[in-house]
C-alpha cells in the first residue's frame, strides 16, 4: 500500500513549503504556543487552535504517532510584546479584585470550553508556566553567562550574541515586520526579559526567588523551556499565530541557540496562521484583538444561538496562512453551508438506516479513528472511482492543509452520484476525521440558531405550531395568520413544508 502524497508544509523560517519528514517516526514532536490566561479568548485568538487542530488531524491521517503540547502562560506575558508594561496576569487580578491563581484557573477552564465547542482535541499535555519555575531559572543559568547582562529590572538576553538574530521575523529584509519599543537601559533595543525583577515596593502576587532577586520569568523564556522539557531540543513543528512570528519566537529561538550552543532553531518547522480581521466602518481591515476592546467570544456566538461549528466550518474554509475576513454574514453563511452538509448526510444515512449504526462513527465511539491507511485497508474503498476520490482528498490535504480544496471535495463526493450512498457516508466520515466538524453525529435540529435571550421556548413555538396547523386543515386562515404573525413577533421563521418547521431568524452585524 502506498503511503499517499508527501505531506508539504509551509515553514515560516526558510519561507518556503517544504516536504515533511518527522525525526523520529515514532513520535512526531509538536509545540502549541497556548493563551495567556488573563481574559477570555476572542475568535482570532481561537483560529490558531482550529489551525493547529487541523495540523495535528493531518499529522495522525498521514499515520504519525504524535505528541502535542499546549502551553498555558500564567504568568509573565507583559502588556507590551517589547517587555514593557504591566504583567496581563497582576493587572487583570488587581482590575476584578481577585486572586491571581482564580483569575488564571476560571479563563483557562474558559479557554478549554472553547476549543471543546470547537471540536479541537485535546493535546497530549497542558504545559502550564508557573509549574516549571525552577526549570525556568536553570535554564536562564545556564545562559546568562555568555548572553545575558542585568539590569535594575532583570535580566536581558543580549540579541547580539547569537547569530542572525531575527532570522524568522525577517527584521533586516522586511523592513518594518517586526517593531520592538525601546526600553531604557537595554543594549540594543531588540534584547528581551530573561527574569523580571520585582520593583522596590512592589506587591506582586506572583514572585519567586532566583539568583537576580525576586521577581518572575519572562514570557519568552517560558516557551522554551517547557518545549525542550517535553520534545527535546530540537522537535518537528512550533506552530503559533503570526504575531508571535515578529518577537516572541525570534526570541525562542535565540534562547534555544544559547541554550544548545548551536544555530539549531528549536523546531525543524515554524508554522503561523494569518490574523483574523474585522471591517471597520470605513472598510479596512484590522485584526481582532482584545486591545481594541469589545472583542467577540464564542460564547458570544453561541448566545446569539449559531452552533460552535459554524465558526470552525468558517476557519476552514479560508487557507490557515490567509487573512480571514469575520463577519455575521460570512459566519451565518458558514452556517448555512454546514446544514447543507449536513441534511446531505441525513438523507444518505435515511437509505441505510439498518447499516449505519455499524458503518458510521458516533461521538461514543471515540476509538475508531481513520486514517489514510485505514481508508487504503478499507473493502469499501476497493472500487478504483472511491480510491481516486479519497486520493485527491488526500493529495490536498497534504499539500499545505489545502482546508478549502478539501471542504469542496467533500461537497462534491456527497452529491455524487457515481458512488453508492453508504460508500458515501463513510467517505465523509473519513475526510471528517481531518476537518473535525461531526458531520456524520450532527443532526440539522443541532444546528437550528437558538438565540439565548429568546423569550419564547422550544415547546411554546412547537405547540403554536401545532395549532397553526390544526387551524390551516380548518382553513381558519385567521387563526393561522394570527399565529404565524405572533411567531415572527418574537423572531421565530416558519419553515412550511419543512420537516424542521422552524428556526430563528437573526442577524449578527
Amino acid at each position: 500500500m502506498t503511503q499517499g502524497a508527501p505531506l508539504q508544509l509551509y515553514d515560516s523560517f526558510k519561507r518556503e513549503i517544504r516536504r515533511f519528514e518527522p525525526i523520529d517516526p515514532e513520535n512526531t514532536r509538536v509545540y502549541s504556543c497556548g493563551p495567556t490566561v488573563y481574559n477570555y479568548a476572542h475568535l482570532g485568538n481561537l483560529r490558531a487552535y482550529v489551525f493547529t487542530d487541523t495540523l495535528s488531524r493531518v499529522l495522525t491521517w498521514k499515520g504519525y504517532p504524535l505528541t502535542h503540547i499546549i502551553n498555558i502562560t500564567d504568568v509573565g506575558h507583559l502588556t507590551s510584546d517589547a517587555d514593557a508594561g504591566d504583567d496581563k496576569m497582576e493587572a487583570a487580578a488587581r482590575a476584578q479584585a481577585k486572586s491571581i491563581w482564580d483569575i488564571a484557573r476560571h479563563y483557562t477552564e474558559a479557554f478549554k470550553q472553547n476549543l471543546s465547542d470547537l471540536n479541537i482535541r485535546t493535546p497530549s499535555r497542558w504545559s502550564v508556566a508557573t509549574d516549571h519555575i525552577a526549570e525556568m531559572i536553570a535554564f536562564a543559568e545556564v545562559i546568562a553567562p555568555k548572553h545575558c547582562y542585568e539590569l535594575d529590572s532583570g535580566l536581558y538576553f543580549d540579541v547580539t550574541t547569537v547569530p542572525d538574530y531575527g532570522r524568522l521575523a525577517r527584521t533586516v529584509e522586511d523592513e518594518g515586520e517586526s517593531r520592538i519599543d525601546p526600553v531604557a537601559g537595554k543594549r540594543n533595543a531588540a534584547d528581551f526579559a530573561i527574569w523580571r525583577k520585582s520593583g522596590p515596593g512592589e506587591s506582586r502576587q506572583m514572585e519567586w526567588d532566583s539568583p537576580w532577586g525576586m521577581g518572575a520569568p519572562g514570557w519568552h523564556l517560558e516557551c522554551s523551556v517547557m518545549s525542550h522539557k517535553y520534545l527535546g531540543e530540537q522537535f518537528d513543528i512550533h506552530t503559533g499565530g503570526i504575531d508571535h512570528r515578529e518577537i516572541h519566537h525570534p526570541n525562542e529561538i535565540a534562547q534555544n541557540q544559547a541554550h544548545s550552543c548551536t544555530p539549531h532553531t528549536g523546531a525543524n518547522f515554524w508554522m503561523h496562521n494569518n490574523f483574523l480581521v474585522a471591517r471597520n466602518t470605513d472598510g479596512r481591515g484590522a485584526k481582532m484583538s482584545k486591545s481594541s476592546g469589545g472583542f467577540t467570544t464564542l460564547q458570544s456566538i453561541i448566545d446569539r444561538g449559531i452552533h460552535p461549528l459554524a465558526y470552525r466550518l468558517m476557519c476552514l474554509s479560508a487557507h490557515y496562512r490567509s487573512e480571514l475576513e469575520f463577519s455575521g454574514e460570512n459566519l451565518l453563511a458558514a452556517l448555512t453551508r454546514l446544514k447543507r452538509m449536513v441534511i446531505g448526510i441525513e438523507t444518505l444515512k435515511s437509505r441505510h438506516a439498518e447499516l449505519v449504526s455499524a458503518s458510521i462513527s458516533s461521538p461514543s465511539d471515540s476509538s475508531r479513528k481513520w486514517t489514510l491507511k485505514q481508508v487504503q485497508g478499507d473493502e469499501s474503498f476497493v472500487d478504483a472511482q472511491h480510491r481516486a476520490v479519497m486520493n485527491e482528498f488526500d493529495e490536498v490535504i497534504s499539500k499545505d492543509l489545502n482546508t478549502p480544496m478539501a471542504l469542496s471535495l467533500l461537497e462534491g463526493m456527497l452529491s455524487s452520484k457515481r458512488v453508492d450512498p453508504l460508500t458515501r457516508l463513510k467517505m465523509a466520515d473519513a475526510m471528517d476525521a481531518v476537518l473535525g466538524l461531526n458531520l456524520t453525529t450532527l443532526s440539522r435540529t443541532d444546528l437550528r440558531i437558538r438565540p439565548k435571550t429568546a423569550s419564547i421556548t422550544e415547546a411554546e413555538i412547537e405547540a403554536r405550531l401545532d395549532q397553526r396547523q390544526e387551524a390551516r386543515a380548518a382553513k381558519d386562515f385567521a387563526a393561522s395568520d394570527a399565529l404565524r404573525d405572533a411567531l415572527i413577533a418574537d423572531g421565530v421563521e416558519i419553515m412550511d413544508g419543512d420537516p424542521l418547521r422552524w428556526d430563528w431568524k437573526i442577524s449578527l452585524d
